[in-house]
């Protein structure tokens, strides 16, 4: 067989570049369409029997036309269609009867005749107009057929090289007729030498060297090849790198992993001719074949039946450029069919040859001296807890989720109050319905018509968005761009804020895996060690489960550019806007019936800039009020799973089933995180990867009472004391009176005036859009809270770049306010055993706010004693005393005392089984790490890390001190210290204490400082600036008599950070459990969008590019640090939790758990930050950052690598503070 399939691969193109037919039949055009399946042929596809209809009805049509015309040069006068059919129809009329007489049917046509008559000629003119239209469809397929086959032979598959050696070489061969040339020429190819290895031709490409950081125009290209091969414009592909590599300056820009991309799509269809011509360019551009480059070549040529002796050339050539053959099945991600092939390669030439059995991770552990007891031999002792749901039962909610994420939205009723369906609703709604009918078919148009323009630019050579376009069908598309505008809020939204979600909407559904019969297999195993009603040979962690089911990594998902997902998210708005128009009558009842934009774009001042706007018509808005329809749709990522999560077992392999999630969120386009992790060796990241899934695996539900409260409220007129949002109707109107806006045109009006009447109108329009986003928030959370009611979910989790962690689920989790926590209880409960109830009444009275500075014992008495109250407010919360809604957390509070009520009332109250969840605080959590990190014990005994017999109040105490500085400066005659006598509280100083050792600045600290001076009426307003400024001194001054070794870490850390930054280097770290994490501050770099509805600008800080901030670097570096502790801390709680049986979770330095297991979590938590900060986490940092930015030769004559140094082995003395004592500390976490 010849090796050289011509044309192949290129008429791909023709098929795939114009999608056909109406936009119901476009559904190949997504991700999951089989891309690398073979395309079926038929003689007669259901397209061309289509055609050939069309032209057999086209053609009747014009032999009756014929006739009509012959009649009439024959001199029948005025003959026209509809009597030809009224002829044809009496001469058979006969026919039909068999005895009626000519005269009779001439007669009967006064009578019957003339309607069958009418009949005929009806039918025959809706058949001409029927076949005009189809004739006129059917010209517009066969044009853009013929466009399809012009444009396919301008893609260029032929390149033009640099070099003229292989130039000629190129040329030589494809004018030779030897039987197998390319082959050959295969060969010889790669038996040279790259032409081109001088510095700069080595240095550009990012991938040539241990560089690894892509540019934003090499990721934009790199992504631009994966779409296209994703929906199968595989030769728009090789014309584009053709076209970039024909080009010097473009040529740059090439990596190896580019070239090996559109490689590998020729050899998936078998193209020898194609690859050769990749090949050829690869070379060009001085480059080495690499494993992949192999693959692909020997693939094709498996694939090709070639003859063994070109590929026993080419394996021998690969062992001599050092790439063992065993790589090519261990080390390339193959699907089963692309092993096949390319083993059917191997064995021609070596017919014995036998793959390696797919690796199996080596039997490493994480070494870390913190996680030895978590990976050390199972102990007969250890209880891993599991779910109290059956084997079948979870089977079932598997494939719930599976159907929800392959419909990739989810359809929910909304909790707004239900209108009454009075005629008005009625013809609201059907008017709604008509106008998304006209609506979707103009957006299929528009879409099209974008297709084309961009399709157009692609042929050029140019990175158009074609490809991305055609990631999801049209179907698709159109939806989500109608859900768009159905969610727009009144006001408008930001053009730039939409096009990034549209973009980033596109970007998350463009790559479902569809792999659903293995998954389901592996799952429904992996199973076994979860569910109430199964046995496994060893219990174990859930990642170590799933890692023994051989499960094969998921694929690593390249990210897209913020250019990129802007301009294409602008593109979509725009196609909206073009499409979405409604009669003119909606908004004026007597204007004519013209059609007038739904979406306008204005301009707007926020925050002294202009910025463009969408918004919605008012006429659209009202008529979306009066519909008042009762349906959200969410995407399936941004809603609770209805199955346990995927175990975490890569940076992005994890949590949702068939939907990509990374492990470390972080801005879009953003890479540096991901490349550390992927460097990380995968021990590494064991204990973050478990702590993560420990996280995601507790099961969830809805109490049900306290949600009906709150819909109560939420569907009357809302109640904002209470954290329930009031509706629109009760945000403030424009001024009326002598402050309406429209006063301020009249002549007599001061400025003065004018200007109070613009700041009044601002003031009520930012207090609208404020009630506006908080109603929708509130909205979405109660929506699916209903949605849930009766279900049992999880909350898969993921974390930032600091290594805390965060429910992927946005909407509703046990991160938000009181309101979101009250409706959120453990699915799974436990008997509160005998001291179940003390840690409930407890609980209760730390919710309440009271008694901060008293004991546990006396807050339970206190409980006590409010039984009464507590009672009534569980069995009449809005119509008793309502004791519940003075409490600091009135929600979860009440959702308290209602767990209590029962609790009592049960027979056996030890016996009683609560889905409660308890929660243990840290006491100013980021003071108790820097207290620990510095031995201080004046710090130390401040923040509950020594025994007490009452817990200790860093705010108080900071507010006493700053109080006693007041009185000095008051005695000195200060002015604005004698105007704070009596002001000082702790509520003023707290938010400062709280967030200074987050690297709050003074700055900040003034604004706080000066928001709470504000709440108090009787302090004198015209001191409130002066009297800001002069407590946020006297704070810091505290803190820093109070704290000092604090203070010398921070500004240890502050230094360090600053000198790292001016090397030109972002800060790194490691954490003490092993997670990488670097600093994503950069110089701010301006990207523009231009043309279209307006030209988009945005700041990208994230572009490696760049230069380090200094300013962020330095100020960022202390409180991420910590955090970074905080976050290792909740970890090692988590997985020593999961040992014990325990169901744990947190909202950062706040441990959730059952009211039974409270004193063994704290046990286990005071063990962990003893054993935390046990390691010498400041020396081991000194040395990380040496090693990283310090051991450079050539960078060590630079003065400010000098400096570094010196600055970091100064690390700060530690105190006398024995960590031991934290064991015994009551309040450390209480």
């Amino acid at each position: 067989m010849s090796a050289v399939r011509w044309g192949r691969g290129a008429a791909g193109f023709g098929r795939a570049l114009w999608p056909a037919g109406p936009p119901g039949l476009l559904a190949e055009e997504g991700a999951l369409g089989g891309v690398w399946g073979r395309k079926r042929s038929s003689t007669a596809s259901p397209c061309e029997q289509d055609r050939r209809k069309d032209w057999g009805h086209a053609e009747l049509l014009e032999v009756l036309k014929a006739r009509v015309r012959q009649l009439q040069a024959k001199g029948v006068a005025e003959v026209t269609v509809k009597r030809v059919a009224k002829r044809v129809a009496m001469a058979r009329a006969p026919e039909a009867g068999g005895t009626q007489p000519p005269r009779q049917a001439q007669a009967g046509a006064a009578g019957a005749a003339p309607m069958l008559n009418s009949r005929w000629a009806q039918k025959l003119d809706n058949d001409q107009r029927l076949m005009e239209k189809r004739k006129q469809r059917l010209e517009g397929k066969l044009q853009k057929h013929v466009e399809k086959v012009a444009w396919q032979k301008h893609l260029r598959l032929e390149p033009r090289l640099l070099s003229r050696k292989l130039a000629s070489q190129l040329q030589h061969w494809e004018q030779g007729t030897p039987q197998n040339p390319w082959e050959e020429q295969l060969a010889q190819l790669l038996q040279e030498a790259p032409q081109r290895l001088n510095g700069e031709a080595a240095a550009a490409p990012a991938d040539r060297g241990p560089k690894p950081r892509l540019e934003s125009q090499q990721q934009r290209l790199l992504s631009f090849f994966e779409c296209c091969l994703l929906t199968g414009h595989l030769p728009l592909a090789h014309h584009v790198l053709v076209t970039h590599h024909s080009k010097s300056q473009q040529q740059r820009l090439l990596t190896l992993s580019m070239y090996n991309m559109v490689m590998l799509g020729w050899a998936r269809q078998g193209s020898f001719k194609e690859l050769m011509y990749v090949f050829f360019m690869l070379k060009d551009a001085g480059l080495a074949p690499d494993l992949r480059s192999y693959a692909a070549a020997l693939q094709c040529m498996g694939r090709l039946d070639q003859d063994a002796g070109t590929i026993r050339r080419c394996l021998k050539q690969m062992t001599q450029d050092g790439l063992q053959l065993q790589g090519l099945f261990t080390a390339v991600p193959l699907s089963a069919e692309e092993r096949a092939e390319l083993l059917r390669a191997v064995r021609k030439a070596k017919p014995a040859f036998t793959p390696p059995r797919p690796p199996v991770p080596p039997p490493q552990l994480n070494t870390s001296p913190l996680l030895r007891e978590i990976y050390a031999k199972q102990d007969p002792a250890v209880s891993y807890p599991r779910l109290h749901l059956s084997l079948k039962e979870l089977q079932g909610l598997f494939r719930q989720q599976l159907r929800m994420e392959m419909a990739t939205t989810v359809t929910v009723e909304s909790v707004e109050k239900v209108p009454l369906l009075t005629k008005e609703v009625l013809h609201a709604r059907k008017t709604l319905a008509g106008l998304r009918a006209r609506w979707r078919t103009a957006l299929y148009r528009e879409l099209q018509e974008t297709k084309e323009s961009e399709a157009h630019a692609a042929r050029e050579g140019r990175l158009s968005l074609f490809p991305y376009l055609c990631l999801l069908s049209e179907k698709d598309v159109v939806g989500m761009l109608l859900q768009t505008l159905q969610a727009l809020p009144a006001q408008g939204e930001s053009l730039l804020f939409l096009a990034h979600e549209l973009g980033l909407r596109v970007f998350k559904r463009k790559q479902l895996r569809n792999e659903v019969q293995e998954l389901e297999q592996r799952y429904s195993k992996y199973l076994h060690l979860l569910a109430s009603d199964t046995q496994v040979a060893e219990p174990c962690l859930p990642r170590q489960h799933w890692e023994a089911l051989g499960v094969p990594e998921a694929p690593h998902e390249q990210p897209w550019p913020m250019s990129v997902v802007v301009q294409l998210g602008k593109q979509l708005a725009e196609v909206l806007v073009r499409a979405a128009q409604m009669p003119s009558s909606l908004a004026a009842p007597r204007s004519p019936g013209t059609l007038i934009p739904v979406l306008y774009h204005v301009y707007s001042f926020r925050s002294f800039r202009q910025i463009g706007i969408l918004k919605p018509h008012p006429a659209f808005t009202q008529l979306l009020e009066t519909a008042a329809e009762r349906t959200l749709t969410f995407e399936s990522t941004d809603v609770p799973m209805l199955c346990p999560p995927l175990p975490w077992t890569s940076p992005h392999s994890g949590a949702f089933l068939l939907s990509p999630t990374k492990m470390m969120r972080s801005v879009e386009g953003s890479q540096q995180h991901q490349l550390l992790l992927e460097r990380c060796p995968p021990t590494e990241l064991h204990g973050a990867l478990d702590a993560l899934t420990q996280l995601g695996n507790c099961a969830w539900r809805v109490n049900g009472r306290v949600l009906d409260l709150v819909l109560e409220l939420f569907t009357d007129k809302g109640c904002p004391r209470l954290g329930v949002p009031a509706p629109p109707s009760e945000a403030p109107r424009p001024p009326e009176g002598r402050q309406a806006p429209k006063r301020c045109l009249l002549p007599e009006v001061s400025p003065a005036e004018k200007a109070e009447m613009r700041r009044e109108l601002a003031r009520r329009l930012k207090v609208a859009r404020e009630m506006q986003s908080l109603r929708a928030d509130a909205l979405y959370r109660l929506s699916l809270a209903q949605h849930l009611r009766h279900r049992v979910f999880w909350l898969p989790h993921n974390m930032d770049f600091r290594g805390r962690t965060y429910p992927c689920s946005p909407h509703f989790n046990h991160l938000g306010s009181d309101l979101a926590r009250a409706l959120l209880e453990f699915a799974q409960g436990r008997p509160l055993g005998p001291h179940g109830l003390d840690w409930l009444k407890i609980h209760l009275v730390n919710l309440t706010g009271l008694k901060k500075r008293e004991s546990l014992q006396a807050r339970r008495d206190y409980a006590d004693e409010l039984m009464e109250d507590i009672l009534d407010s569980a069995d009449r919360p809005m119509t008793g005393r309502k004791w519940w809604m003075e409490a600091d957390e009135p929600w979860q509070a009440l959702a308290c005392c209602m767990e209590v009520a029962r609790a009592v009332r049960a027979p056996d109250p030890t016996a009683y089984v609560s889905h409660f969840p308890v929660h243990q605080d840290g006491s100013c959590n980021g003071l108790q790490h820097y207290a620990a990190l510095g031995r201080d014990s004046v710090g130390a005994a401040s923040v509950n890390l020594l025994p007490s017999d009452l817990p200790q109040d860093v705010y108080s105490e900071v507010a006493a001190q700053v109080e006693v500085f007041r009185r000095q400066d008051a005695e000195q005659g200060v002015r604005v210290a004698q105007v704070l006598e009596g002001f000082i509280s702790r509520k003023v100083v707290k938010q400062t204490v709280m967030t200074v050792v987050y690297g709050v600045t003074r700055y900040g600290g003034r604004l706080q400082i000066e928001k709470r001076l504000r709440e108090i009426h009787d302090f004198p307003q015209d001191f409130v600036w002066e009297a800001s400024h002069y407590l946020v001194r006297q704070v810091f001054n505290s803190l820093q008599e109070m704290f000092s070794g604090t203070r010398s870490i921070q500004r240890w850390l502050t230094e360090s950070a600053r000198l790292i930054s001016h090397t030109g280097s972002a800060v790194e770290w490691v954490t003490p459990l092993g997670i990488p994490i670097i600093q994503p501050y950069h110089r701010d770099s301006k990207v523009m969008i231009k043309g279209g509805l307006q030209s988009l600008t945005f700041s990208s800080s994230v572009d490696t590019s760049q230069k380090p901030n200094t300013l962020k670097q330095k100020n960022g570096f202390p409180p991420n640090f910590i955090h970074s502790l905080d976050s290792s801390h909740m970890m090692l709680t988590a997985l020593h939790c999961y040992r014990k049986g325990l169901t744990f979770v947190s909202v950062h330095d706040c441990f959730w758990t059952h009211a039974a297991d409270v004193a063994v979590m704290n046990q286990v938590c005071r063990e962990q930050f003893i054993r935390l900060h046990s390691q010498p986490i400041l020396h081991n940092l000194s040395r990380f950052l040496i090693k990283r930015f310090c051991s450079d030769p050539r960078a060590s004559k630079s003065i400010w690598v000098s400096r570094l140094m010196d600055t970091l082995l100064s690390v700060p003395k530690a105190g006398t503070f024995n960590l031991e004592q934290v064991k015994h500390s009551t309040y450390f976490f209480s």
